[in-house]
């Protein structure tokens, strides 16, 4: 008769999956049937939730490189598990879908790689959003469902679809209805880490989140990147590469406490870079962003006490054909950074504005980079801006070089006249200082501490 000690072990022997080694289902026609099928398989020998002071460990699902289409959503409702691959395999499509298609011949890869699963899920605009995840986790009850986790593999969306604008390619509307993991319940402690995601109109879609950690990914030529929905607390985006498409958020957050936004490069051209909704004590330090347009980072409604400190802003035009005259709808007054609320500190950031004179709206309007909405008590100190009009840009159709260009140029430019910080009527005793000359800030100084960057005397 079997000993408790082996019968455990025996229980943990069989805890490692290989989606190509399974019994139901062919992976490459539909991992979700596969997936789902093991994950059934976990929850009927793991059904004893206090066994030898354990019972239910969960388990590892592995998918090796390889090209994995999905026609079943895997829905996942235990904890402790782990889904994985060999590499996250990303590669532009953009790039290639706005190459003439007689040049694709001579590329050295048409599509992702890695361990990637294609997204063939069919859906339909009157779906609930949930519809469209290829990963879609959500269990009620306690305790809440934890430590779930996805770890180094490519979400491919595919294809994105007309959606009855102007655009003159399908493939740049960044409109599908494809998310790629949707999590729609509270959960503790999930892992999301060395993943690619592209072609998704909705990459990382978390709703009640705490201890959730979200890094050193590559989400790009998504319509959203990541978005912390509904409320949340002490959570991490950390170590990132990623960037939005000009209709959605490369980082959205709603009703959060204690989110750390940190050393991420986010580049464009995500309608913003980040965009806070009633966020409170949370952390925006030492990233990179980059923006095409107006609006990089926003804090909508009652955001209170955060920080933004140590960042690198960067908005300049857009450089390369296809997506010449794209942008969000915003004009140069509505601010690169955008503050609704209370007690936030904006401490020692760069922000560089490189502009065509021809790109300003309203042409007559000084572009605005610090602008406050509502609130008081903000603190917006040692900030250095720099504002330069770019003579004569040029577009590409070489994306790569035209951004590097565009990134690198330093010729031809001259001093752009902006208003560093301006301070609407509705917010008031908020603290500038070094952010900005005399002429440079608008303010009640009345209603508002100020003290000017020093200006040199003319040689």
């Amino acid at each position: 008769m079997r000993s408790m000690e082996q019968e455990v072990l025996r229980m943990f022997d069989k805890n490692y999956y290989d989606v190509t080694n399974w019994d139901t289902g062919n992976p490459y026609e539909d991992i979700g049937e596969v997936l789902n099928s093991i994950i059934a398989d976990i929850k009927r020998r793991q059904s004893d939730s206090d066994y030898c002071e354990g019972g239910k460990p969960g388990a590892v699902i592995f998918i090796p490189s390889g090209d994995y289409h999905l026609r079943t959503q895997v829905v996942i409702d235990l904890s402790y598990l782990k889904i994985m691959g060999t590499g996250h395999g990303f590669v532009s499509s953009s790039i290639r879908y706005n190459l003439p298609e007689k040049e694709w011949k001579d590329l050295h890869e048409i599509w992702p790689g890695g361990s990637r699963i294609l997204v063939d899920l069919d859906v339909n605009p009157e779906d609930d959003e949930k519809d469209g995840a290829a990963f879609y986790v959500k269990r009620e009850g306690n305790p809440r469902i934890s430590s779930v986790e996805f770890e180094n593999f490519c979400i491919d969306g595919l294809h994105f679809v007309d959606d009855g604008t102007d655009i003159d390619n399908v493939e740049n509307t960044y409109v599908n209805g494809k998310t790629g993991i949707y999590v729609g319940s509270a959960q503790d402690s999930f892992r999301i880490t060395g993943m690619g995601f592209v072609y998704l109109e909705h990459g990382i879609t978390v709703y009640h989140a705490d201890a959730l950690s979200i890094h050193d990914n590559f989400i790009a030529e998504c319509g959203n990147c990541i978005e912390l929905r509904g409320w949340g607390q002490a959570s991490k985006i950390t170590d990132n590469l990623m960037g939005a498409g000009y209709k959605g958020y490369s980082i959205f957050a709603q009703n959060f406490g204690g989110l750390l936004i940190n050393a991420n490069n986010i580049f464009p051209r995500g309608t913003s870079s980040v965009t806070f909704k009633d966020v409170a004590k949370s952390t925006i330090t030492g990233n990179r962003f980059h923006g095409f347009y107006p609006g990089m980072l926003v804090f909508e409604g009652a955001c209170s006490e955060n920080m933004i400190s140590s960042n690198h802003f960067l908005r300049d035009n857009e450089p390369w054909t296809p997506l010449i005259g794209v942008d969000n709808g915003l004009d140069d007054q509505f601010g690169i950074l955008r503050i609704s609320g209370s007690n936030n500190s904006i401490i020692a950031n760069h922000i560089s504005e490189t502009v065509s004179l021809e790109s300003i709206k309203p042409a007559d309007k000084r572009p605005v980079i610090i602008r406050l909405i509502s609130g008081n008590g903000n603190y917006i100190a040692s900030n250095h801006i720099v504002a330069m009009a770019e003579l004569d840009a040029e577009a590409s159709e070489a994306c790569f070089a035209a951004q590097v260009n565009a990134l690198t140029g330093r010729d031809r430019r001259r001093k752009l006249d902006v208003v560093h910080v301006l301070v609407e009527e509705k917010s008031e005793e908020n603290i500038v200082l070094d952010s900005g000359s005399e002429k440079q800030v608008i303010l009640d100084r009345k209603r508002n501490a100020f003290r000017a960057t020093p200006e040199l005397e003319a040689m």
